[in-house]
C-alpha cells in the first residue's frame, strides 16, 4: 500500500524537468568519472560546428527548427550533436531572449502522499501552458524552505507556487521585489504578484464530526500535525469548535508529525486510554494510517471499537484497509489552479492577485462505523462513499 504511493512520488519526479534538493557540501562530486564530467562541462555550440564543418548559426538553425537547412546538412549536424553529446541550455536560450518559461513548485514533504497528485496536476497545466515546472521539497524546514526560494530566483522562475508555510515574509518581499509571480496556500494575503489558494478546512473538519455525532460517538479524539503549521492550527481549531458547538468536550488531544510514525504512537497510545474515546479524527491521511497501525496492534479493532478519520482523500485512503474516511480537498484542482493564476500574474502588466477557494467535502469509507451500542450507522446527506 505505501511502497505504491512512494512509487508514485518517484514517477512524478522523473517526469520533471529538474528537482531541486539542497547542496551537498560534501565531496559526492569526487566519485563521478573526471573525463565524463570534463566532457559533458566542454561540448558547446561552437565544438558541434566546428566537428560538423558548419557556422554556429547553422546549428542554431537545425536545434531550434528555425532557418533553411538543407537535409543532408541537418542530418550532419544532428548526427555530430548525438556523437559529442551536446545538450542545449534551455535556461541559458531563455535568458538571451529574455522569456523566462519555467514556473516551480516547493512542497513540504514529497514523501507525503498528499503531494504527488498536486504535483502532477500543476506540471500538466503548466506545460499546457507552454512552462517547464521544477519541483523543491522542504522536509519542514525553514532553512531548506528558504534555500529552495533562493535557488528558484537563481533560475529566475517566471513563478513559484509555495506549498508550505514555512518561508519567512522576507523572503515573501524580496520575490515580489524581483517580480516573481507567488501563488501560497493558505498562507498570504493577496496583493500585487500574489494569489492565495484558500482550502475551507473548517467545513471538511465539521462534517466529519457531524458524521461522527450523528453515528453516536460523543468521546472523539484528534491526533495534531506539526505545531505552527497553519493548515493543522486551522484543523485543529475547527475540530474544537466543532465539538463545543454540539456540547461536547474537546480532547483528547494527542501531538502526531503528519507521518505514520506520529500516528502509529498516538493509536498506541489512545488503545490506552480509560475511558478510551470510540472515533479519532486524525489530521491527515497519513497519520489516520499510523492510528490504525497502533490501535490494531494493540488489539483494538477498526471501526468495531474505534472509527477513524482521515483529511486530504489521497489515494493511501482508497487503498488502505479498511478504506479511511476523509475529506476531499480536491488535490488535482489545487495544482491546476497553482499554475493558472501564476501564468495570469506573469502574463499581466499590472498583476494584482487573486483568492481562490476551493471546497472539501466529506468522503466516506470503512474506517468509521455507529460507536459502540449504537445500532445504525447514518449516511451522512451529500456525502461520497469511497
Amino acid at each position: 500500500m505505501c511502497s505504491g504511493e512512494y512509487h508514485a512520488v518517484l514517477s512524478v519526479v522523473k517526469n520533471f524537468l529538474l528537482v531541486y534538493t539542497p547542496r551537498s557540501h560534501g565531496h559526492c562530486d569526487a566519485a563521478l568519472p573526471r573525463v565524463a564530467v570534463l566532457s559533458i562541462m566542454t561540448v558547446t555550440i561552437r565544438d558541434v560546428a566546428k566537428a560538423a564543418a558548419v557556422s554556429t548559426a547553422t546549428v542554431s538553425n537545425v536545434l531550434n527548427n528555425t532557418g533553411k537547412v538543407g537535409p543532408q546538412t541537418r542530418r550532419l549536424v544532428l548526427s555530430t550533436v548525438k556523437k559529442l553529446g551536446y545538450i542545449r541550455d534551455v535556461h541559458a536560450r531563455h535568458l538571451a531572449s529574455h522569456d523566462r518559461r519555467t514556473l516551480g513548485i516547493i512542497v513540504s514533504d514529497i514523501e507525503n502522499p498528499f503531494f504527488p497528485e498536486v504535483i502532477k496536476s500543476f506540471e500538466t497545466r503548466a506545460r499546457q501552458l507552454g512552462y517547464d515546472a521544477i519541483l523543491s521539497d522542504t522536509n519542514y524546514d525553514p532553512r531548506r524552505t528558504r534555500e529552495a526560494t533562493e535557488r528558484m530566483m537563481e533560475h529566475k522562475v517566471r513563478g513559484v507556487a509555495i506549498m508550505t508555510s514555512e518561508i519567512s515574509l522576507q523572503l515573501v518581499h524580496e520575490l515580489a521585489r524581483r517580480m516573481i509571480a507567488v501563488t501560497f496556500l493558505d498562507l498570504a494575503p493577496v496583493r500585487g504578484y500574489t494569489s492565495n489558494l484558500r482550502i475551507d478546512y473548517p467545513s471538511g473538519v465539521e462534517q466529519i464530526v457531524n458524521y461522527l455525532h450523528e453515528n453516536g460517538h460523543r468521546r472523539i479524539a484528534f491526533v495534531a500535525g506539526r505545531p505552527g503549521l497553519k493548515s493543522n492550527i486551522e484543523r485543529l481549531e475547527a475540530y474544537e469548535k466543532s465539538m463545543q458547538r454540539l456540547g461536547l468536550e474537546p480532547g483528547p488531544v494527542l501531538p502526531g508529525d503528519l507521518r505514520f510514525e506520529g500516528g502509529f504512537a498516538a493509536g498506541s497510545a489512545i488503545a490506552k486510554l480509560a475511558p478510551r474515546p470510540t472515533a479519532v479524527m486524525a489530521v491527515n491521511d497519513l497519520t489516520a494510517v499510523g492510528v490504525i497501525k497502533g490501535l490494531l496492534t494493540s488489539g483494538c479493532r477498526v471501526p468495531q471499537d474505534i472509527s477513524v478519520t482521515g483529511f486530504d482523500k489521497t489515494r493511501l485512503a482508497e487503498y488502505c484497509n479498511p478504506s479511511i474516511t476523509t475529506v476531499d480537498i480536491h488535490r488535482e484542482i489545487l495544482g491546476r489552479l497553482a499554475a493558472d493564476a501564476l501564468h495570469e500574474l506573469s502574463s499581466t502588466v499590472s498583476p494584482q492577485g487573486k483568492e481562490y477557494r476551493i471546497s472539501s467535502e466529506l468522503v466516506i469509507g470503512d474506517s468509521t462505523g455507529p460507536a459502540p451500542g449504537t445500532p445504525v450507522i447514518v449516511s451522512r446527506a451529500g456525502s461520497t462513499p469511497a
